[in-house]
């Protein structure tokens, strides 16, 4: 029978939501899931992971040295697991954590990974778009371990009404080889921007970082939204890394994208194409993020913004 292990992302204390939505995509494989939780006092983490449905076991590698969730140290982990265990399939999401573990996992099995996949049409079939989401690729994988990170907006979040069973499972040995320092995390008490039902985007439009705050904000405290940003607007600096969405940013498909002051180059419209409604204000009629939205307002962003706010 096919068994999966699907690596949990959290932080020792909750559990990620990506983490329901990799869950979905394992049960299109068939067989058994086991959840992964590895970490320093993440025993709520593990009990949380226990409510999953869909999931026959918790296995809980709880030390020291998984603390700051280094891939290095992981890696060896689930390798471990795997090999004892007999898994066929590791799934992680395509977040930065996935991103940074599954290919260490992979060369470690000496086994191809497959990437950022969006449909699981069977074991060793899948869809992942290649050329900023232009073309969907269809790739077949024969590897005796399948390792793949998943797109989590092209999956359903499972439901929390599981009972799994938690089993500790030994550490692996430490490797030493990175250690965290510390973090630097923006603090905000706005949904979490790949998770958020509704998010309000910037571009460079918006002209400066005091620009970017005194139009958007009040707009995205109105709407219970996450802010987002393009590529241009977090290189000049407007906002943190965390905000940006694109290919080389965050996926998001939320049920609304507000797109303000954003052109739509190719690099954005492959992380939130998807959104389920988009709509897009800008004084450029040939934005090219018109031939996406929706709804498009060919408007002054600074007169528009601060107008709708106002109606909401």
């Amino acid at each position: 029978m096919m068994k999966t292990l699907v690596i949990a992302e959290h932080d020792n204390q909750q559990l990620n939501a990506v983490t329901l939505n990799v869950v979905d995509a394992a049960k299109r494989l068939g067989g058994e899931i086991d959840l992964l939780v590895a970490g320093e006092g993440c025993a709520a983490v593990a009990e949380q992971a226990a409510a999953v449905s869909d999931v026959s076991r918790v296995l809980l590698a709880d030390a020291s040295h998984y603390a700051g969730q280094q891939a290095e140290e992981l890696a060896l982990l689930v390798v471990e697991t795997v090999q004892q265990g007999g898994y066929q399939a590791v799934l992680a999401p395509s977040s930065t954590f996935g991103k940074n573990l599954t290919p260490r996992i992979a060369a470690l099995l000496d086994v191809a990974q497959v990437s950022d996949v969006i449909e699981i049409k069977a074991v060793g079939s899948y869809v992942r778009p290649i050329y900023a989401g232009n073309v969907m690729l269809t790739v077949e994988s024969a590897e005796p371990v399948q390792v793949l990170t998943v797109r989590p907006t092209a999956f359903d979040a499972v439901e929390q009404a599981g009972s799994a069973e938690v089993v500790s499972v030994a550490a692996a040995a430490a490797t030493g080889l990175s250690a965290l320092l510390g973090r630097e995390l923006s603090k905000s008490d706005r949904p979490e921007l790949g998770s958020a039902e509704v998010v309000v985007s910037g571009g460079r439009g918006l002209g400066d970082g005091d620009k970017y705050r005194q139009v958007l904000e009040p707009l995205a405290d109105k709407l219970g939204a996450a802010l987002g940003a393009s590529r241009a607007a977090v290189d000049a600096g407007f906002v943190p890394n965390d905000y940006q969405v694109g290919q080389t940013g965050k996926i998001v498909a939320p049920q609304l994208y507000l797109a303000v002051g954003i052109s739509g180059a190719i690099q954005h419209l492959a992380g939130m194409s998807d959104s389920k409604v988009i709509v897009a204000i800008n004084k450029d009629p040939d934005a090219p993020i018109f031939q996406i939205a929706d709804y498009g307002l060919e408007a002054d962003l600074f007169e528009a913004v601060p107008e709708l706010t106002q109606q909401l």
